[in-house]
């Protein structure tokens, strides 16, 4: 088991700031998961947990009355094994449910200033936040308080405010829906939609392209499609780290003999071969081969492999008149076949060769994969969607699979393979900062309010409408906004500005260090603890990255007497802030607080499709929302029509000697939450501040394997941005590409440089530089 820190004379579990030079490097595995896996998800469990706790847990992750993985968004089967959880959901679980404490003794012996050098693993480990803490003015330390000095010090600053515009109300993708729901009436209750969320950083490229193409911004597909499909384009995705229960989705497919193509400038040993912990005949033969293709493309390159596999099955139709299109769907249900159709026939492989870093006949054999397929499912992540050009790239994706009709078909469609655990659900709840008027006009309808028109903040503009001096409170549901965001320096900043900064958390992390003039975190429940109200044990619910809503109840203690859950926050914020307030919507917050059923109640008469929320949650897992391309091939867009969309080829270019970076997870790592030191996957021990570069590019530039760098991010704006002291790392990725770990990076990622539409930060098109780092004992 990972050995627990001995505790400090303050009672703390004071882990020291990671010691980058014990950093060690060994060759990847040949598979993923296995009995390495199994014995990494128990050495988490059992060290955060013990064995009792561990088996209360675990055995109730993701069951159908058991409570929902805290981690990521993928569905959970119909057919249940006992252990249906990756290794990956196991350390989240442990991470919320360690018995270590961050009391008010931990803060009364350390200082703000000093928690603010530690790392984030440092801060994670030390355990669950227990009280409401408080950093008054010029203080510091934080001090506790109590529940209602809290809120009524977060209601004085708000009701200060001299425009509501001036606050800003963000919120984490593990918000479940009836918090978000209470959530963004109280913001819109209050006057603005100021609405920031975690999807503004990683998948609002895929809602604004499937928007656009399909009318919904979400996936059209079933895990039944994905096992079912007959060709899968995995792009720009690591499922072995960021999604693991995938793997097994994928087993299913290629066991049928689906053609799995891999699309990553790095090989990730989770699409080469995965070994199934869960069956015995997967670990004797050594696991399962799952991508059968590996296009180790050039960082966003994606847009010219598409519009290419477009003009390949445009030259495959004409060959061969009615064996590769799908003119029946084409005719009825598409509209922009001509114009694109004339784009593609025009690109030259010159360009696309140099736009992709592949060459023709790799572009042409995968080509011919799709032409022959019936079925064919497109998935991806981040890697397509944190680029200047994304959005352009998804609607170039989308209409390769318009063309042989491969949405509203069984076994095909869209897999956008999203990462928190209600992302999605919390969009669908109302966390939006510009939702559609209908959404509008069912709240005021049902509250008896007005609520406000014009569009507010995205992340990118919070932070800005911070730096500027036009906002002066932030409050944070969830999640590790100063860890999550672009351009470090500059957002730390304008957190600073504030005249007060809320978080409301679990554990400790790096945006409680970085404050306004006063700051709170207000201590939560997390999803494996019971949540007990006046009207009896509540249960809460989410919605998955395949658009199926199910209930979720904790069964543990809770670490703390002094924990709320995120809806009693809410509702009584609500009370305080909006009591008295002209024009406030109609909610006895008191009832809603009580008895979640309630908010259902209301949410299945404005949110469409949550009719008979309560009735339909007590099925065996729940039920999946009504989705209409692929339900009736029937498409919401101002035509009536899928658009099959023409793009300009965008492909990014970088000066001689520079690299483009992209940030990426450790294996030991769920989005900002560090859970250790190792990449497995990748061969990394003991550390994080590496950064992956092909052998041919380290020896033109200069450097060698194992060199320490600094990595300088260069952009139009001439800001110097530095990360400093980095171990390079020879690695097998696509030529001019490197790739790093965030938060680390995040410095890099220009706050002005993100995707046209969806405004997503470009944390995947990074151009940088590598120097020889300088010790500070060497410079003295």
């Amino acid at each position: 088991m990972r050995p627990t820190p001995p505790p400090t004379l303050d009672g703390s579990r004071r882990v020291p700031q990671t010691d980058e030079t014990r950093l060690q490097v060994s060759e990847p595995p040949q598979k993923a998961a296995g009995v390495p896996g199994v014995l990494h998800a128990m050495e988490h469990a059992l060290g955060e947990l013990g064995p009792v706790r561990t088996a209360r847990t675990l055995g109730r992750l993701n069951q159908k009355h058991g409570f929902d993985c805290p981690g990521c968004a993928w569905p959970d089967p119909d057919h249940r094994s006992p252990a249906e959880f990756c290794e990956n959901g196991a350390k989240a679980v442990a991470e919320e449910a360690t018995r270590a404490v961050a009391d008010p003794a931990f803060f009364a012996a350390h200082s703000v200033a000093e928690l603010r050098t530690w790392d984030d693993h440092s801060l994670g480990r030390q355990g669950r936040l227990t009280h409401p803490m408080m950093l008054d003015d010029a203080a510091s330390h934080y001090r506790p308080v109590t529940w209602g000095e809290a809120l009524d010090v977060i209601a004085e600053e708000l009701r200060a405010l001299a425009d509501p515009n001036e606050a800003i109300f963000y919120t984490s993708g593990r918000t479940s829906n009836e918090a978000a729901f209470a959530y963004q009436l109280l913001v819109r209750g209050f006057g603005t939609n100021n609405l920031p969320d975690c999807s503004n950083m990683c998948h609002e490229s895929s809602g604004s392209a499937l928007t656009e193409t399909i009318g919904i911004g979400k996936g059209s597909v079933s895990l039944g499609d994905v096992a079912g499909a007959d060709v899968i384009v995995v792009a720009g995705q690591n499922p072995g780290t960021n999604h693991p229960r995938m793997l097994s989705t994928l087993e299913k497919a290629a066991k049928r003999g689906a053609r799995i193509i891999a699309v990553n400038p790095l090989r990730e040993v989770g699409l080469e071969a995965f070994a199934n912990p869960q069956e015995p005949g997967s670990l004797i033969r050594g696991g399962t081969r799952l991508a059968t293709d590996h296009l180790q493309i050039r960082l966003g390159g994606d847009q010219a492999l598409f519009q290419a596999w477009g003009k390949v099955l445009d030259e495959a139709e004409r060959e061969a008149p009615g064996t590769v299109f799908d003119h029946e769907f084409l005719a009825s249900s598409t509209r922009g076949l001509e114009p694109y159709l004339e784009h593609v026939r025009a690109l030259e492989w010159r360009e696309i060769e140099e736009a992709t870093g592949l060459r023709e006949q790799q572009i042409r054999e995968t080509a011919a994969a799709l032409a022959g397929s019936r079925r064919t499912v497109f998935c991806w992540a981040m890697g397509l969607t944190q680029h200047p050009h994304a959005v352009a790239t998804l609607r170039d994706a989308v209409s390769v699979l318009l063309l042989q009709g491969n949405i509203g078909r069984p076994g095909a469609g869209v897999c956008p393979v999203r990462g928190h655990s209600n992302v999605q659900g919390d969009r669908t709840m109302g966390i939006f900062e510009k939702m559609p008027a209908a959404f509008h006009d069912a709240l005021d309808a049902e509250f008896a309010f007005s609520s406000p028109r014009a569009p507010g903040h995205d992340t990118v503009g919070a932070i800005e409408a911070m730096r500027d001096g036009a906002a002066r409170v932030f409050i944070g549901l969830g999640g590790n906004f100063v860890r999550a965001t672009p351009d470090s320096e500059v957002t730390e900043k304008a957190l600073e500005r504030m005249s007060l900064t809320v978080q409301i958390s679990t554990k400790p992390n790096q945006s409680h260090m970085v404050t306004g003039r006063r700051a709170l975190i207000l201590p939560v429940l997390g999803r494996t603890e019971q949540d007990v109200q006046a009207g009896g044990p509540q249960r809460v619910s989410v919605e998955d990255s395949m658009s199926a809503v199910h209930a979720s109840r904790g069964r543990l203690e809770p670490a703390s007497e002094h924990l709320r859950s995120e809806v009693w926050v809410v509702t009584s914020l609500a009370e305080r802030v909006l009591e008295g307030r002209p024009g406030a919507p109609r909610v006895d917050w008191a009832a809603w607080r009580e008895d979640y059923a309630r908010i259902r109640a209301s949410i299945g008469r404005v949110v469409p499709g949550f009719a008979d929320y309560e009735q339909r949650l007590d099925l065996p897992g729940g039920f999946v929302l009504p989705h209409p391309p692929r339900d009736t091939r029937s498409f919401a867009t101002p035509s009536g029509k899928a658009e099959i969309t023409v793009n300009p080829l965008v492909y990014p270019r970088v000066a001689p000697g520079h690299l483009l970076l992209q940030t990426i997870r450790s294996h030991d790592q769920f989005n900002t939450t560090i859970y250790g030191l190792d990449d497995r996957y990748r061969g990394i021990r003991r550390g994080r501040r590496v950064v992956f570069v092909h052998p041919d590019d380290l020896d033109a530039l200069g450097f060698a394997d194992g060199d320490t760098v600094d990595l300088l991010s260069h952009w139009r704006d001439g800001v110097p941005r530095r990360a400093s002291g980095f171990r390079v790392v020879a690695y097998d990725t696509a030529r001019g590409c490197a790739a790093a770990y965030f938060p680390e990076t995040n410095v890099l990622v220009p706050l002005d440089s993100y995707a046209e539409t969806s405004r997503t930060p470009t944390s995947k098109s990074i151009e940088i530089s590598l120097e020889a780092h300088v010790h500070e004992e060497s410079a003295v």
